[in-house]
């Protein structure tokens, strides 16, 4: 889910100029969700005094500017306001500064030096190598409906012949054709492994994102169902594809998007969701923030505050029908809850119409409404085609026993009596073996797919093409 993608971390500003020395080029590491992000503050003298600028290389992102800065007895401090970023660390004889890096309530160490830092290279052992023992074609195909093209990749067990297909749908956030996150690329290892055994597989980049064209940011899950059918029909105009075997294959949010195809289209014949969600948006989310919340240490007071606002907000949303009311009913609230309580997580440096606003942005656009109003049971009462639900045991995010016996429950309803629900022991919601199953853990582990959920997944498909 969307919730958990690594940050954008953007920082500096100008800064007056003191007895020490501060211009240069400034490097950290900050350690965000087990993965290491590199950091590093460009700061120079101008007419006035000092400006920076900060890179996050590993990100791509250069020049990034920030809200305030200031150096004072050897102590630097940075904010950056709509992103509730603050940084605070002092210069020592060593030339390194220590410091801490907040976001959203949450602190990281973070020191700072003039010494450059290399990337950190991750094992990641699953991950094919090329050349591959399999046909890989890069495509492009059209989403009419919306006027945009897409852009992906298609294997092949070989070059020749005709082959059952499957189409990878990913989870929330800008994913790329290999889900790529926090280092691991789930859907290069699930195409490989389901390739190499017979089985083609079409990846595409989200709408928006690398090579694909279009809005992300504009865009619903049923906005994103119209590429998935696009997807479809683009494979029936090739040859090498079966057009009576084409399955969908959704992770997470896509586990909420497949059935939306499928409940609409004859040509899907089948579709595996893993983790796929079977409860209601608002419902997921609270469930969500408890769990993560839990496995992060926080209080079960604060759990419980935190939950009755968030019943508030969603409350607010699923009540709207109007985006501008919409907007000005969820600044009030936010706007009185932040009165009720002054400290509830505003960083320093922002004024509360900015914290406001940003509380605001973060609910109030198309995706976030539609997600959270969405009740998958309806849709799937409609899927005829047999189904494979599979959770990890310790999944956080989409938790597998209340989503699982609601999409059991929901397929029964509509008469649909080809369903098989699993629950894969110690797996979480990336599907790696795992020890707690919080999104901490993700980029520490090597493993990007556990071998038992790709067999589960390789025997159940093998089964409907057969």
């Amino acid at each position: 889910m969307r919730i958990f993608s690594i940050l954008l971390i953007s920082l500096l500003s100008s800064i007056p100029l003191s007895a020490q020395d501060i211009t240069g080029q400034w490097h950290g590491v900050l350690k965000v969700q087990g993965t290491q992000l590199r950091l590093v503050f460009n700061v120079s003298k101008t007419e006035t005094g000092i400006s920076s600028t900060m890179d996050s290389p590993d990100q791509g992102a250069k020049g990034i500017p920030t809200t305030t800065t200031s150096f004072e007895t050897s102590i630097l401090k940075i904010t950056l306001a709509s992103a509730k970023i603050e940084y605070e660390g002092t210069l020592g004889q060593d030339n390194v500064i220590v410091g801490t890096f907040k976001q959203g309530g949450q602190s990281f160490p973070m020191n700072l030096s003039k010494e450059k830092i290399e990337k950190e290279r991750l094992i990641r052992p699953q991950e094919p190598i090329k050349p591959y023992p399999y046909y890989s074609e890069d495509i492009s195909f059209e989403n009419n409906k919306a006027g945009i093209s897409l852009a992906g990749t298609l294997t092949l067990p070989s070059k020749e012949g005709v082959f059952p297909v499957v189409i990878l749908i990913s989870g929330s956030g800008p994913q790329n054709r290999d889900e790529e996150l926090l280092g691991h690329k789930p859907f290069l290892v699930l195409s490989d492994f389901l390739t190499r055994n017979g089985i083609a597989v079409l990846r595409y980049d989200d709408r928006g994102t690398a090579l694909s064209k279009g809005d992300f940011k504009t865009a619903t899950s049923a906005d994103f169902a119209t590429d998935v059918e696009s997807a479809i029909a683009y494979l029936k105009t090739r040859k090498e594809i079966n057009t009576k075997n084409i399955g969908l294959i959704g992770h997470s949010e896509g586990g909420l998007i497949a059935p939306m195809v499928a409940s609409k289209s004859k040509d899907v014949a089948f579709i595996v969701l893993l983790a796929g969600t079977g409860i209601q948006g608002d419902r997921l989310l609270l469930l969500q923030q408890k769990l993560i919340g839990k496995a992060s240490g926080i209080s079960e007071d604060d759990l419980q505050k935190s939950e009755l606002t968030n019943r508030q907000v969603f409350d607010i949303v699923n009540k709207s029908s109007n985006l501008e009311k919409l907007n000005l009913d969820l600044t009030n609230y936010i706007k009185q809850t932040l009165k009720d309580n002054p400290n509830a997580g505003k960083p320093a440096g922002m004024s509360d119409d900015e914290f406001v606003n940003l509380q605001v942005k973060q609910i109030a656009n198309p995706w976030m409404q539609y997600f959270i109003k969405y009740n998958p049971a309806p849709t799937l009462e409609m899927v005829k085609c047999p189904v494979l639900a599979i959770n990890g045991e310790k999944d956080l995010q989409v938790p597998p026993k209340e989503n699982l016996e609601a999409i059991k429950s929901a397929l029964s309803k509509g008469g649909n009596k080809k369903v098989t629900t699993k629950v894969l022991p110690n797996l979480n919601h990336l599907f790696q073996e795992c020890k707690t199953g919080s999104p901490d853990e993700y980029a520490t582990i090597e493993q990007t797919f556990s071998p038992t959920a790709l067999s589960e997944i390789l025997k159940w498909v093998q089964m409907q093409t057969k």
